[in-house]
């Protein structure tokens, strides 16, 4: 079966399967963490979202960020993320194996891994291939306030 323009060659351009030992550690990297893409414009064509894994070192913490206009979110594979967010990086909480973050645009945030021991091993997918993190200088308020998630679908 030949391709024309009007059909698109599927077999090269079509379904991905990026092995998990193939991935790309040349990526923008933070002291404390380890980044690889899996998706990204470069290695499978994606326009509209980047992913990969984050490794985070015990007790390792990103300084005060946002993305900019992206929209990211983090799914804890084994360990516990700490997060803090909001113009003093005020509000916290934590996440397990197994739970998701969602990190709205332009949230001033920082990632902490919490535990002294262990690596926090996270899948990270981001709305856009552009690496977009914008550093902030903040007094974090001490201590943060506790803010358990309320499903607002389903309020219970």
């Amino acid at each position: 079966m030949s391709t024309s323009p009007t059909r698109p060659a599927w077999k090269h351009d079509g379904v991905r399967v990026v092995p998990g030992d193939r991935l790309d550690a040349n990526t923008a990297q933070t002291p404390g963490m380890d980044r690889k893409a899996a998706i990204n414009f470069a290695r499978v064509g994606a326009q509209k979202l980047w992913a990969g894994t984050v490794h985070i070192h015990p007790n390792a913490k990103t300084g005060a960020h946002h993305h900019g206009p992206l929209e990211s979110v983090i799914y804890i594979v084994k360990g516990r993320a700490r997060m803090r967010w909001g113009e003093h990086l005020e509000f916290t909480a934590e996440a397990g194996p197994g739970d998701f973050i969602y990190v709205p645009p332009f949230v001033p945030h920082q990632e902490i891994n919490a535990s002294p021991t262990e690596v926090l091993e996270c899948v990270l997918v981001r709305s856009d291939g552009e690496a977009v993190a914008i550093n902030l200088d903040i007094e974090p308020a001490e201590p943060p306030e506790n803010v358990p998630w309320i499903d607002p679908t389903h309020p219970g």
